[in-house]
């Protein structure tokens, strides 16, 4: 891997072909269409459903302790276990690699390029199978050091030393789309105040690996995103701001990165209270 501020966390689909049949690795394929359910999947890996497994009715990210226990313990995974995610829409390996370390999970690992990558070189698939092992996972509290509320994004508009950075679509940000469509009934769009936009695939190559660190530096610092600064991301329901969380904290090393998994989802509702 390049040299990232933590390289550790990317693998590379050679090292995952090699370490397949490791005890203690866990692989973890993260689907985020709620109709889908695939027959194939890296060997090994269990699947996550985004709206079964990790959504609330409301669309906010659960962040239940008991939760996430009972998810991890079905999926075979221990509290050392080693777990590498991976998808085939890019950003869902950086959203649960920040939902699993907001509850500690000490080994978590993302599969650089994910689903598509790995079929892109031919390597198998495996009918998904029965975790024959389950365990007894036990979460730490959630660690709200890792997340923004609303109240802290309220705080953050228009402050020179803080940035709120939107990462959805030009046309999210723009208030042409609630989402992927025009809006609907009484669905608000447009951004964040201050907010400034950056598109959270920018961080990819086109095979949809992450780019150099230079590269990187390069992209978020010429929008004036800087370690100095408060950076917090957003999205529509926090889970492509995490992925841009994940880029900033662990590939860039900046250190004062939080997620704010409210979203637009929150803020577009709750906004007219006090704006």
């Amino acid at each position: 891997m390049s040299n990232y501020a933590h390289s550790e966390v990317l693998v590379d689909t050679q090292w995952l072909a090699e370490h397949l049949n490791y005890d203690n690795v866990r692989i973890v394929e993260v689907n985020a269409n709620p109709k889908a359910n695939p027959n194939e999947v890296i060997t090994k890996a269990v699947v996550w459903n985004s709206f079964k497994d990790l959504m609330l009715p409301n669309y906010r990210i659960n962040l239940d302790k008991a939760n996430i226990e009972k998810l991890l313990s079905r999926s075979g995974i221990a509290n050392d276990s080693t777990v590498i995610l991976y998808g085939e829409i890019p950003g869902v390996g950086g959203w649960i690699f920040w939902l699993l370390k907001i509850f500690g999970h000490q080994d978590v690992r993302i599969l650089n390029g994910g689903r598509n990558k790995w079929i892109e070189e031919k390597r198998p698939l495996a009918p998904v199978q029965p975790v024959a092992n389950q365990t007894r996972y036990s979460a730490q509290e959630a660690d709200g050091n890792l997340r923004a509320l609303y109240e802290d994004v309220y705080k953050s508009i228009n402050q020179p030393d803080s940035v709120i950075l939107d990462v959805r679509t030009p046309q999210e940000y723009s208030g042409e789309w609630f989402y992927d469509k025009p809006p609907e009934n009484n669905q608000r769009t447009g951004h964040i105040p201050s907010a400034i936009h950056l598109y959270y695939e920018s961080s990819l190559n086109e095979d949809r690996t992450f780019k150099t660190i230079e590269e990187l530096r390069k992209i978020y610092e010429s929008k004036g995103i800087t370690p100095d600064k408060k950076i917090i991301p957003y999205c529509a329901v926090g889970a492509r701001s995490a992925h841009t969380w994940f880029v900033l904290k662990y590939l860039l090393g900046y250190p004062y990165v939080f997620n704010y998994d409210g979203s637009w989802n929150e803020w577009s509702r709750r906004y007219e209270l006090k704006g």
